[in-house]
């Protein structure tokens, strides 16, 4: 059972698999990985593209202006102490919200099918017997399929 978009989209936030909640949805910072290591639902469907930077410059922007303009009109420093204090806040927060941002885009994408999710869903349900596993790629699932793999882990 797929979670709702709620739960997806704060599994996303988290930077963990919109499907199953357990899985890492980050390789590295902002690299998404290819596939959930815990369910196997593959993510390199993704578009996010540059709307992650783009909500992160959104939010930042109407964050740090209203308070850069209380800050004026209340105490009017100087230029050197704004950039003092606005330069080092920007980057924190546009660093820090990166992620969990496009954690929430590609959960959005996963939640909605877009890109290729839906049809990887379909044919995920339509194929009887076949799971993912961790790296993305569907496997035979069955007494059979263990069978084989065991006589070829023997083989070595």
């Amino acid at each position: 059972m797929e979670p709702k978009a709620g739960a997806a989209l704060l599994n996303g936030l988290r930077g963990r698999c919109p499907a199953c909640g357990k899985g890492r949805l980050f390789r590295s910072f902002v690299k998404v990985a290819d596939a959930c290591g815990s369910c196997g639902e593959a993510f390199h469907h993704h578009r996010a593209d540059d709307f992650p930077a783009y909500l992160v410059i959104v939010v930042v922007g109407h964050l740090i202006v209203p308070l850069t303009l209380y800050v004026e009109l209340a105490w009017a420093p100087s230029y050197l102490l704004h950039a003092a204090i606005w330069l080092p806040l920007i980057l924190i927060l546009s660093i820090g919200l990166l992620q969990p941002i496009k954690g929430a885009v590609v959960a959005l994408q996963w939640h909605t099918g877009m890109h290729g999710f839906a049809a990887a869903r379909r044919a995920r349900r339509s194929a009887p017997g076949v799971e993912q596993v961790g790296d993305g790629r569907a496997r035979q699932a069955g007494p059979e399929a263990g069978l084989e793999q065991h006589a070829c882990l023997q083989g070595m």
